[in-house]
């Protein structure tokens, strides 16, 4: 049965099509053949290789690398992948387009997302995020579906997914955490319910090395070696086809080779050429000079040899902003990273290379050995013999993403961003290595950001369009009001359009066609403006001032008369379609509001029909936040996450934001005095302590209570630890968070409660605290009691009992006295004491040798 004309799913759409290694010929022309049976158009592609983009509708291509996409971008034409068509003759019609984007900062594109048993805050914030970066959501479980998130598998979707074994994945929420706090999307294996390995093993269990295929030949910025396919050592190459190609002389390389890869450049149809101002694509090794200047800013393609094998050995075109090594590097390095010395690790075959030459390139120095005096290692995961050091000598561990977007961004970025210093439980992040790409505005405002001096020698410039448009574009590139004078059109009703004679000034009319003429310019405001057309820069306009500009002018306005006529009969039409009474009214308004700059003209309008309508309803947002709730110990939401969301968007709905970090608390709410890490952690800024009745208060009234009855009073527990509340957070408020600043402070690995809990109190107090191990050479600096000034100070190392921890004990002392500091080897009491007490003490009893005794 032949498809009907009106249900043609693609009619009225041209189609351009972008081959490469994801998407062969012959998958083309089974798509082309699809889409002209549904009523599409494909558009071919031109000799020299590029599309024509005047036309087109819709670009089905499954990466982002190909020439023309920056050009594709300005003027929004979607590009989908193919996964696009089917989707849309599944539902005859034509299916959304950002869900299907191969744009890879879009990373959650092709996931359609459905929720189980996950909070609702959580729920919401989750689909917010896939939303956001490319991604679909549904209410109900579908065909479609690829991630149901889901805590269990005791779900209705999760039963029904596995009843009807459909091909979606269940995933756990700590997934989608991951990637956002990366800002990439990595492997879900990890995170699969019913048995999700991150619960299943431990972080430090051994995990394989994945393949880096984002790097594929790029690892160096100078490749020794070219290599081509075994499998078609004959080929012909087309990637150069029509292409100019020139050679820079600051490549090391020698003529040999040279003339080796101008052969192969003229054998696959292009040519070489020694003058930039002829070139297409220029190869050079640095950032520098009027070469690399000019070709840049003239969107010429500029890569270095790296790039160039690629391009030969691939025989397909791609970016050389896209992977980092495939563009010339800094004369200089990256500001800052002279003074680096950075080591890896994780990191194991190309992803290893790419790293040691991508910190070369940024002009770091890299050392494969780890030493007191490296001052960065970067680590795929958080576990690792070099990990343990670099937490033991307070070396900077971060993952690749830091030294990626330094080199891209040509800056050093800040450790203190959590993209730099997160790793997931159970992942490598060598899969993700090679997904940063460079971004032009950063390039050229750094290398190239004005053209170069012209030399007597050069030869007129091509004219390239491509820089024109871009030129246009910039803020410097304005339309005068007189321009647009020049080359308005006059429009009659029916959207036809005549081209008028270029008129500078309103010439003066005789009073009997004043009137018609003040009604024909309201006509001519309103409408649609034509596509203007530049013409020369300094074309003189015609003189306004001569007798037959007049006459035309006339002449233009008494053809217009009838279709003033009819303009004011459409004025009388009621109702609400544009272009009656209501288009009238708000055509005459703007005009009289334009002509008129006097208070009293102003006054007029202030009757329009606008005033008549029903005012849009005011959303009320959230009020201010007043106060800023740690809570712990509360017993009123164990076990029970759907009343702690409600109850927490109450608290938010009366001025309470209920916070995690014990550092940006106002107010601590407990039961009574507890050692808990939140407790300790908060006290450190000497908040005001309500009990726990407080939360209950709140929400059961809708209303912030008087914060002074629901202070807390725990006499009970004071005389246990000896304490006063009161003088607890007097203290904390003049310590200001510096209670234990300069203390050097050290724990074992196998401390009761694990050496996290300790850091954070310590830092809370704004002190440091390093895992001691008695490994390599000695922390504490050797220094002689004559060349020190001042007494000997004490230097702590919170212990357990453990034999292990025992047999670390002589070292710690020996490190300690030869550095000419006291050595303190304590309980984790001394620790919990002096943050809840918020002062300094010291006592014997506090050893764990006394306390082993005891």
């Amino acid at each position: 049965m032949a498809i009907e004309k009106s249900s043609l799913v693609f009619d009225d759409c041209v189609f351009a099509m972008v081959p490469n290694s994801d998407l062969s010929s012959r998958r083309v022309v089974d798509l082309q053949r699809t889409l002209q049976e549904h009523g599409g158009v494909v558009a071919e592609v031109g000799s020299d290789g590029l599309l024509s983009l005047d036309s087109l509708t819709h670009i089905i291509s499954h990466t982002t690398d190909f020439p023309q996409y920056n050009a594709v971008r300005l003027q929004m034409i979607p590009v989908v992948t193919s996964a696009w068509i089917t989707q849309s003759l599944l539902r005859n019609k034509q299916a959304q387009i950002r869900p299907f984007t191969p744009d890879p900062k879009l990373y959650f594109s092709n996931v359609n997302l459905t929720c189980a048993d996950i909070p609702t805050g959580d729920k919401d914030a989750i689909i917010g995020a896939v939303l956001a970066l490319g991604g679909m959501e549904s209410n109900s479980l579908t065909k479609m579906t690829t991630h149901i998130c889901a805590l269990t598998l005791d779900h209705p979707k999760c039963q029904q997914a596995l009843d009807k074994r459909l091909k979606c994945k269940i995933v756990l929420p700590h997934w989608f955490d991951d990637c956002l706090k990366l800002g990439k999307r990595i492997d879900e294996s990890p995170y699969l319910l019913p048995d999700p390995e991150i619960f299943r093993l431990k972080p430090e269990d051994t995990l394989a090395i994945p393949p880096s295929a984002g790097i594929e030949g790029a690892t160096s910025t100078t490749p020794s070696i070219l290599v081509v396919p075994e499998d078609s050592p004959t080929r012909q190459l087309d990637v150069f086809k029509k292409k100019k190609l020139m050679i820079s002389n600051d490549l090391a390389i020698s003529s040999h080779l040279r003339g080796i890869l101008e052969d192969l450049v003229v054998a696959g149809g292009g040519s070489i050429t020694t003058s930039i101002h002829k070139a297409n694509i220029y190869i050079c090794q640095f950032r520098e000079g009027r070469d690399y200047v000019f070709a840049a800013r003239a969107q010429i393609d500029v890569g270095n040899l790296s790039w160039l094998y690629h391009l030969i050995t691939n025989n397909e075109w791609t970016s050389p902003l896209r992977r980092l090594l495939h563009y010339p590097i800094p004369p200089h390095g990256i500001p800052g990273f002279e003074n680096f010395r950075i080591t890896l690790s994780n990191y194991g075959g190309e992803a290893r290379i790419y790293l040691e030459n991508l910190v070369q390139a940024a002009g770091g120095e890299f050392t494969k050995s780890m030493k007191q005096d490296n001052t960065h290692l970067i680590t795929a995961r958080k576990s690792s013999e070099k990990c343990t050091a670099a937490e033991e000598w307070n070396i900077n561990m971060v993952n690749h993403l830091w030294i990626e977007e330094s080199y891209a961004r040509c800056e050093v970025q800040k450790l203190t961003d959590p993209r730099y210093t997160h790793f997931p439980p159970r992942t490598n992040l060598g899969e993700v290595i090679g997904s940063t790409q460079f971004e032009e505005d950063t390039l050229r405002n750094l290398y190239f950001p004005q053209d170069p001096t012209p030399s007597p020698d050069d030869p007129k410039p091509l004219k390239r369009p491509i820089m024109h448009d871009r030129d246009l574009n910039t803020k410097d590139s304005k339309m005068s009001d007189e321009l647009s004078v020049n080359h308005l059109a006059h429009h009659n009703m029916n959207g036809m359009t005549e081209t008028a004679e270029p008129i500078r000034s309103r010439p003066k009319i005789l009073s009997d066609v004043s009137r018609t003429m003040s009604k024909a310019s309201a006509v001519i405001q309103v409408t649609t403006p034509s596509r203007r057309t530049f013409g020369k820069e300094n074309d003189t306009p015609s003189s306004t001032s001569s007798r037959s500009a007049k006459d035309r002018a006339l002449s233009k306005l008494h053809d217009l008369a009838p279709d003033v006529a009819l303009y004011e009969k459409e004025k009388k039409r009621k109702g609400h379609i544009w272009g009656g009474d209501r288009a009238a009214n708000r055509i005459e308004k703007d005009k009289v509001g334009e002509r008129s700059s006097s208070p009293a003209n102003n006054d007029g309008d202030k009757y329009s029909e606008d005033e008549d309508r029903p005012s849009k309803r005011v959303r009320i947002g959230l009020p201010p936040i007043e106060i800023r709730l740690l809570i712990t110990s509360y017993h009123g939401w164990i076990d029970n996450v759907n009343k702690e969301d409600i109850e927490k968007k109450k608290l938010r709905n009366l001025g309470i934001l209920v916070v995690q970090d014990p550092t940006n608390c106002t107010h601590l709410a407990a039961p009574r005095i507890v050692r808990t890490q939140k407790f300790l952690c908060a006290l450190a800024s000497g908040p005001t302590i309500v009990t726990s009745d407080f939360i209950d208060t709140c929400v059961e009234t809708g209303e912030i209570p008087a914060v002074g009855a629901f202070l807390l009073k725990d006499h009970e527990n004071e005389r246990k630890f000896g304490l006063k509340l009161k003088d607890m957070v007097s203290r904390a408020k003049a310590n200001k968070r510096q209670l234990l600043c300069r203390i050097p402070i050290y724990c074992t690995a196998e401390i009761p409660n694990g050496p996290e809990t300790y850091k954070a109190i310590v830092e809370a107090n704004g002190g440091t605290i390093s895992v001691y191990r008695a490994r390599g050479g000695s922390i504490i600096k050797p220094t002689d009691p004559e060349e020190d000034d001042g007494e000997p100070e004490p230097v702590y190392l919170v212990s357990g009992l453990k034999p292990e921890e025992r047999k670390l004990w002589p070292k710690f002392e020996e490190m300690a006295k030869a550095g000419n500091m006291i050595p303190r080897i304590v309980h984790s009491e001394w620790l919990l004491d002096v943050a809840m007490s918020q002062q300094l003490k010291w006592h014997q009893k506090y050893l764990a040798m006394s306390i082993d005794e005891r």
